[in-house]
């Protein structure tokens, strides 16, 4: 009976690795470890209970130290897009921009941008205005 608790952790362990690494982030490792501790149990004859608890326990002591570490090392910070540097920025009007013509470019960060006056006027090449938001591909300004 004992050769069966041996086979169910080993394939237990396997699973939980496979799942692990099928993942980006770690899920299941801890239970990995857990299954780890009961199949040495079992190796050495360990009641069933005994494996159990074992399992339970390690899982449980391994997520609760590990998890607040991990979570800090894999949480991704929000890096600002392109688009997303260019709000609140000062741009130079390439094309005039006509919202009733569909018209209008800009210049910001060195990048040229498709835009439109966020109030509807038209503005003349040349002068500046600034990125107030942006939806899509354009930039949506107001003179400065």
């Amino acid at each position: 009976m004992q050769k069966e608790f041996i086979i169910l952790w080993a394939v237990a362990l396997v699973l939980l690795l496979i799942v692990e690494g099928a993942t980006a982030q770690l899920v299941t490792i801890w239970f990995a470890a857990g299954a780890l501790v009961a199949l040495i149990a079992a190796l050495f004859g360990a009641p069933l209970w005994l494996q159990v608890a074992l399992f339970i326990i390690v899982s449980g002591v391994t997520l609760a130290a590990t998890r607040p570490m991990v979570k800090k090392i894999t949480k991704r910070k929000a890096q600002a897009l392109n688009a997303d540097r260019c709000i609140g920025e000062t741009a130079v009007v390439t094309e005039t921009i006509d919202n009733i013509r569909a018209s209008g470019a800009v210049k910001v960060g060195g990048v040229v941008w498709t835009a439109r006056s966020s109030d509807g006027s038209v503005i003349e090449e040349g002068k500046t205005v600034t990125v107030e938001r942006i939806e899509g591909v354009k930039a949506i300004v107001k003179e400065s």
